[in-house]
């Protein structure tokens, strides 16, 4: 049992009364004692990421986490705890085994990774090393592919780390958040679909890109490897491109465009049968070794060996997870928070996003486990297909909340979504998402945690994540501000997006906040104001 005095010391940090809004002092102690030290946080955050591990959307890695999920907030005394369908995906796609060596001569290992939905290859021999920086190169290697392990691209520079690749916002830039006007944000690890920097010319490289991966399909590659982004071992790593013939420019339109060329085809769908050559992710210094050596004249062989498989079909189902507290004489509105449960395959998804999970799902049981009963429902969700474009929570919003121009009837009885989803950072403020009414609110709810960092309110909106699904449709969707850490330098999207780059303390900071917000939220007489409607565009 906490000492009576420790708990006479919390509530002296606390404010002692809230002009407008807000929980009183005594009830945002418990949250902090029970957030800040009892946390189960680390244990739900491990489980999700050690031992079950990534959960690339409508793989068995996901399904599991969906099940486990529920039954752990089931376990907490959460009610409704289902898993809810979040529409066909398609098909998900496990990797089994790889590896890939330089033999003969010189040997080593090659640190590297598949791109997701590659197919399985088992190949061997010299590699040839396509250099080409125009289209009208590629005709060099015309009948020289065929079951051919093919090296693309051009050395990249690494150069050293001298500034510090962990950060925390400074008060000169929260400073500056408050003071900038409504506007889009860049989401964090934002970044070229094949894995090299974008800048000058990136619509050309695109088109180069396309028309090579469509030279390698039609050439008979056996697998092409390039360089990932990142260094020092670090690998950023998604899913694969699917080889699309140029287009006619005598063909009808046949819908959604990439650059102005072929039809999108996703490589989860069974479309992208027989148009996707495995394709490999290497490490920058290792790609640079490669290509160093054969310009060197060193005849370089590798041994590559893939075994993947596909999970399902084009309508398999992937699912949401989703629980609920009750509410008292307001239990038929809801307040909700969330983040996205699935993650990409090259490390075990801790910041990206089991940390989200982690903090929403310990905020539901820090308000279990002290016995508070909320006024309107509070529901906690784990959406999947987030990193393929936020598909579970637009399900989700489209099945309960209809659209902003044909709302149901529940899209009335929801105050606000609350989302986590930019890291493993403390929570420093929250993005307004252009609601300016919220900010005041939002003061008086950050005021018990200024002394924690939490200090920073922005009238801008920020993108790339699943409050979007909610704000698209009217509904107030925010997304908290953290802190940076190591997200894009290090872990968003890479192989080392693992349990060991998380900052404990800091999701334990979050999670309180979120749990405090969520009362908020639940407990104030009227549901939180809303952006004026704007005509669909």
């Amino acid at each position: 049992m906490k000492s009576p005095l420790l708990f006479l010391a919390l509530l002296a940090l606390a404010p002692a009364a809230f002009a407008q809004d807000g929980l009183d002092a005594a009830t945002i102690a418990r949250i902090r004692d029970e957030g800040l030290n009892r946390s189960q946080l680390p244990q739900t955050l491990s489980y999700l990421t050690d031992v079950i591990g990534p959960r690339l959307t409508g793989s068995p890695g996901l399904l599991r986490a969906n099940e486990w999920t529920k039954g752990k907030l089931m376990e907490w005394g959460l009610q409704n705890a289902k898993l809810e369908p979040g529409g066909p995906f398609g098909r998900g796609w496990t990797c089994d085994k790889f590896s890939l060596q330089v033999v003969g001569g010189t040997d080593f290992p090659i640190i590297a990774l598949p791109k997701a939905w590659s197919p399985s290859v088992k190949a061997s021999g010299e590699i040839v090393y396509l250099d080409a920086q125009t289209e009208a190169d590629l005709a060099k290697f015309k009948g020289k592919l065929k079951g051919k392990i093919v090296l693309v691209g051009q050395i990249r520079p690494v150069p050293a780390h001298f500034a510090p690749q962990g950060t925390r916002y400074t008060d000169e830039a929260l400073k500056a958040l408050e003071e900038a006007p409504g506007g889009p944000r860049r989401q964090p690890g934002g970044g070229n679909p094949f894995g090299r920097p974008g800048g000058a010319g990136a619509g050309g490289q695109f088109q180069l890109q396309r028309s090579l991966q469509w030279f390698l399909k039609t050439e008979g590659a056996a697998a092409v490897l390039d360089a990932a982004r990142g260094d020092g071992g670090t690998i950023f790593v998604q899913q694969a491109s699917v080889a699309s013939p140029p287009p006619d420019p005598n063909a009808p339109d046949p819908g959604p465009r990439l650059g102005g060329g072929a039809r999108r085809v996703s490589p989860w769908k069974k479309e992208s049968d027989g148009k996707i050559v495995p394709q490999i992710a290497v490490s920058a210094e290792h790609f640079n070794r490669l290509v160093r050596m054969i310009q060197a004249g060193e005849k370089v062989k590798l041994e590559l060996e893939l075994k993947a498989r596909y999970n399902g079909d084009d309508s398999s189902m992937v699912n949401n997870t989703t629980a609920e507290i009750p509410g008292s004489d307001l239990a038929g509105e809801v307040v909700m928070c969330g983040g996205h449960l699935d993650s990409w395959h090259g490390g075990t998804g801790a910041t990206d996003n089991a940390a989200g999970v982690s903090v929403c799902m310990e905020a539901v049981r820090i308000i279990q486990a002290l016995g508070i009963k909320p006024r309107r429902t509070i529901r906690v969700a784990a959406w999947s297909g987030e990193e393929q474009g936020i598909f579970g929570s637009s399900a989700y919003v489209k099945q309960h909340f209809g659209t902003a121009a044909q709302p149901t009837a529940e899209h009335g009885k929801i105050s606000a979504y609350f989302n986590l989803d930019n890291g493993t950072g403390k929570i420093r403020g929250v993005w307004g998402q252009g609601n300016t009414a919220i900010l005041s609110i939002f003061s008086e709810w950050l005021k018990p945690f200024n002394d924690l960092g939490a200090t920073t309110l922005t009238a801008r909106n920020t993108g790339g994540t699943d409050h979007l699904s909610f704000d698209a449709v009217g509904i107030p969707g925010f997304q908290f501000i953290q802190d940076e850490i190591e997200y894009d330098a290090r872990t968003h999207h890479s192989n080392q997006d693992v349990y060991d780059r998380i900052q404990e303390g800091d999701l334990k900071q979050a999670a309180t906040i979120m749990a405090a917000f969520l009362l908020d939220a639940a407990n104030r007489d009227e549901k939180l104001p809303r952006k004026p409607a704007v005509a669909p565009n």
